[in-house]
């Protein structure tokens, strides 16, 4: 049969299904020499020639050119990958360097002659056993990010080849910068001729990929002539276990970051959210269980491990080291030893192969930049919380916010911070600190601005107490430094360290509870809580914006007499401020960054009392326990809250106006800064949401709580007094009655009228207008009678815009 017949023979049968195309099915290539279609699967010595570069880790990646080629090995096709994207290196104005921008889990699979790269979700979920598994798994189709066509096969390794390089040097929205960062900076598309990747690492565990975008923009933050933004964006895919951790559920009494589910497969008669701890895997190895039963410390199967970076300059090196050892003893309270370790990487010449960027090590990075902050963030499993790595980044600058708020609030009382540049001990010390702070949110704990009330103020003059137990009971408040403590308060400890609440919620989170799983494990982590119930030294307190005990850099319980304290030094610490920040040869700059750093903690106790008006404490209970969680502040208390605010703020500080400073860091300004800390005070306390929630407390407490009405007639006492005294009005109280007017006007226009608040400012108003007519004629000097007039009038405008 000649070769024409047969090949019409063999057409023939394969029309009517006797052949099939087993090239499409199976892991075979063409016939050597025979032509390709288009995107035919190759021989794979075609594919991975000998001129690419190699490098083997959780994939194959071969580089030929500018090309990246991925060998998927077959035990990875299904297996779940969690993608994580960073900015890399940013742009003069976008602050996200190092920071995350998004996580998604990913799954690679094959079908037919591609790899899909399918988007996981495990937000909503139900149990396989159950029926309504599948309509969760109906209602929750993975989407496909990308499809890549099958290159070629390695019969050797069971791996498949694709070119995975359009997946990064193209614009995919969802591994990329951020939608709501583009419409910002009003970006329109990538410009590929000034894209690429950089390059692409395998590591045991995970894939890194580093690739530069350069977005066309209208509103680029800097270098605006260009017309674009550069940035360099970091992709990390991380293989996640083949068996999730088993996961610890949450509860709002003990402060965690978590992750949550909706679950559909429970006997709850709707969907309910679970939400459970981001933690690492810390385990009891099998040959120490019975020391473990016995209360022994024991060893972790795998201790938390972080390494210094390299560029960290040497000498802050065993403050940042000492300040994660210090954890140590937290985790003694979980019932292990040595769990938590600072290490030095290894040298380039030790391992050649170590890298911050591989999964298995988690980091400190040195950042030079001059962003003044740290920050901890963790990438987490999502189906279990298990914490897989954390870095640490550490910004060069965050001295420059040590040293402002050290010297502002201990130079009072503590010679080592009475200058600008501090000894190398001190600011170790603040290093270590703040390295201890950031360590716990990569740890699991949240902020607790709850915590430093949890302390008298008067303790905190004590050098027994504070040497003892800290500012505050736990590190993780914003309790900074001790503004409380008075010249005479001789050995009193500054600053904060591990407390008991940190102890308390590390054991919560961490001890291992021996043959129980998730469920039958909450019954003992509700009788932990319930140990220390109604004890504030075990309180979380999360920043609710209206429970002044959980503020951000506040000490101590009474915000009043704290400010108070806080206040005297700072009035101790103005008149040196030019002695204690001067240098010889250099200008004022110092003088003025520090006197800015003085007024703006003046601001902050400001803040910090004013919140006590209109308050709500927040106190989590659960239906086993009495009482209830939510309870205003008293009403004396937020009498001697306003009252503060007329002595300290409404009454002219005349304390900040120092003439000598003025004259060596400005030409004019002071009398707006005045108005501007006036109006800032004004503003927080006569607040719309402020007043509706005390009109809700006089509904349901009647006396017992403090009305706007009498909060209206207290502030017009303190802010007019002159009217009331026949006194002449200076340029300062001048220019606060005009904002109290002001804010009035604003608070009216802005109210919908669904409450009372319209109606006591209208009130108010019309109070103010009767009592500045009357003073008027005996005004005591022709300013003063301007003044007033020009008041009724803004007064008129207000009460009739027409």
């Amino acid at each position: 049969m000649t070769n024409k017949i047969l090949s019409r023979f063999l057409g023939i049968l394969f029309v009517f299904g006797l052949i099939v195309d087993v090239s499409a099915q199976t892991k075979t290539t063409p016939t050597k020499g025979a032509p390709l279609k288009k995107g035919a699967i190759q021989d794979y010595s075609k594919v991975v020639t000998k001129d690419v570069k190699t490098d083997e880790g959780l994939f194959i990646v071969h580089k030929k050119d500018e090309s990246y080629l991925f060998e998927i090995p077959d035990s990875l096709m299904g297996r779940e990958m969690l993608m994580v994207t960073r900015i890399a290196k940013t742009a003069s104005g976008i602050d996200f360097g190092g920071q995350k921008l998004s996580t998604q889990v990913l799954r690679w699979e094959q079908n037919d002659k591609k790899i899909l790269l399918r988007v996981v979700s495990h937000k909503i979920v139900a149990d396989k056993s159950l029926p309504v598994h599948e309509a969760v798994a109906n209602s929750n189709f993975e989407p496909i990010l990308f499809a890549f066509p099958i290159k070629a096969y390695n019969k050797d390794t069971k791996a498949t080849v694709i070119d995975a390089t359009s997946l990064f040097s193209t614009d995919v929205a969802a591994i990329g910068f951020p939608s709501r960062m583009r419409s910002r900076y009003k970006m329109s598309r990538v410009d590929s001729q000034r894209s690429y990747i950089d390059r692409i690492s395998s590591y045991p565990q995970n894939i890194e990929i580093r690739h530069v975008k350069t977005y066309i923009a209208s509103a680029a933050p800097s270098n605006g002539n260009v017309g674009s933004i550069s940035l360099e964006l970091s992709n990390s895919m991380i293989l996640l276990p083949k068996v999730p951790m088993q996961r610890r559920y949450f509860d709002a009494r003990v402060g965690w970051f978590t992750s949550s589910q909706t679950d559909y497969g429970l006997e709850d008669q709707k969907s309910k959210t679970v939400t459970y701890l981001d933690r690492w895997r810390l385990e009891v190895k099998d040959e120490d269980i019975e020391k473990f039963k016995r209360g022994e410390l024991v060893e972790p199967k795998k201790q938390i491990v972080y390494y210094i970076d390299r560029a960290t300059p040497k000498k802050w090196v065993p403050y940042i080291m000492q300040g994660i050892n210090d954890w140590q003893v937290a985790f003694e309270a979980a019932g292990f030893k040595n769990a938590i370790v600072a290490k030095i990487p290894p040298t380039k010449e030790e391992d050649p192969e170590w890298s911050p960027e591989d999964v298995r090590y988690s980091v400190v990075r040195y950042l030079a930049s001059p962003i003044p902050n740290a920050n901890g963030p963790h990438v987490s499993d999502p189906r279990s919380g298990e914490i897989l790595e954390s870095d640490i980044n550490w910004y060069h600058n965050v001295m420059s916010l040590l040293q402002g708020w050290y010297f502002v609030q201990t130079a009072a009382i503590n010679p080592e911070a009475q200058m600008v540049g501090f000894k190398d001990e001190i600011m170790g010390e603040l290093i270590k600190f703040v390295s201890s702070h950031e360590v716990g949110h990569t740890l699991g704990l949240p902020h607790n601005m709850g915590s430093s009330s949890a302390y008298s103020v008067e303790s905190l003059r004590s050098a027994e107490f504070t040497k003892k137990f800290g500012t505050a009971p736990s590190i993780m408040d914003y309790a900074r430094f001790n503004y409380v403590a008075q010249p005479e308060d001789k050995g009193v400890a500054l600053m904060p360290n591990i407390g008991v609440y940190d102890k308390y919620a590390i054991s919560w989170g961490y001890r291992p509870i021996l043959n129980a799983d998730a469920n039958s494990e909450k019954a003992t982590l509700d009788a932990w809580i319930l140990k220390h119930a109604g004890d504030p030294l075990y309180r979380f307190g999360r920043q609710l914006g209206v429970d002044p005990s959980a503020q951000t850099e506040d000490l101590g319980d009474d915000a009043v007499k704290a400010s108070n304290y806080g206040v005297a030094n700072l009035k101790r610490i103005v008149p040196n401020l030019i002695k204690w920040t001067g240098k010889d040869g250099e200008d004022y700059s110092d003088l003025k960054e520090m006197y800015g750093h003085v007024i703006s903690q003046f601001n902050r106790y400001t803040g910090h009392v004013a919140m006590n008006v209109g308050g709500i404490y927040e106190n989590n209970k659960t239906a086993d326990q009495a009482g209830g969680i939510y309870t205003y502040v008293p009403k004396e208390r937020q009498i001697s809250s306003v009252n503060y605010l007329i002595k300290q703020v409404f009454n002219t500080p005349t304390w900040l106006i120092n003439k000598e400073i003025i004259a060596r860091t400005e030409f004019s300004g002071v009398t707006n800064r005045i108005q501007g800390i006036q109006t800032r005070a004004l503003g927080s306390l006569l607040n719309g949401s402020r007043m509706v929630r005390m009109i809700e407390n006089e509904t349901l407490n009647g006396s017992k709580a403090y009305t706007v009405v009498s909060m209206m007639s207290d502030i017009r006492k303190g802010v007019w007094s002159e009217i009331y005294a026949n006194k002449s009005i200076d340029t300062y109280r001048r220019n606060l009655q005009r904002a109290h007017i002001a804010r009035l006007g604003s608070l009216m226009k802005s109210d919908s009228g669904a409450s009372d608040v319209n109606a006591i400012i209208r009130g108010e108003l019309e109070r103010i207008k009767r009592d500045v007519k009357k003073a008027t004629p005996a005004a005591a000097n022709t300013l003063t009678k301007y003044h007033l007039n020009d008041i009724v009038e803004k007064i008129d405008v207000i009460l009739d815009p027409k």
